[in-house]
């Protein structure tokens, strides 16, 4: 099962990051691959159990589903339900940890799926350098100049 996992240091206080990432309908002020988002039937987009469905940069479209969001623990856990990439069963988390000498953020976003074994490599490198290296540049400038 692979995995990804990538990191960074946020200029920005861990409450002020929690509150925007928390929105689970949010991605789209910060990540620059989204287009759009939009929560499904209705749903508050911090409940758990919600579906977003994003509308991509490149035209293409995610369904994904909130699986958990812990305001305690500073992070949310979501799975992808549609989407036009090969995998299967993909969860991932977003956590948050106050860096404790400064008013900065660890932030962590990392998943596991499955996946045909000759297509490994191309999903892992596109989930980890143009989703989660590219969301958080994308939320460090957010809070960068602030």
């Amino acid at each position: 099962m692979p995995r990804v996992f990538e990191s960074a240091i946020i200029p920005a206080p861990v409450a002020q990051i929690w509150h925007l990432v928390r929105d689970f309908d949010s991605l789209p002020h910060w990540a620059p691959f989204v287009r759009h988002s939009r929560i499904e039937d209705g749903a508050r987009s911090d409940q758990v159990g919600c579906v977003r469905v994003l509308e991509l940069a490149d035209g293409g479209a995610i369904r994904e589903r909130l699986l958990a969001l812990s305001d305690y623990d500073f992070s949310l856990s979501y799975a992808i339900l549609d989407s036009p990439m090969p995998l299967d069963d993909y969860v991932a988390t977003l956590a948050l940890a106050p860096v404790t000498d400064r008013a900065q953020t660890f932030c962590s976003w990392q998943a596991t799926f499955d996946c045909p074994p000759d297509t490994e490599t191309r999903l892992t490198d596109q989930i980890g350098r143009a989703v989660f290296a590219a969301g958080l540049r994308g939320l460090a400038d957010r809070f960068r100049d602030r």
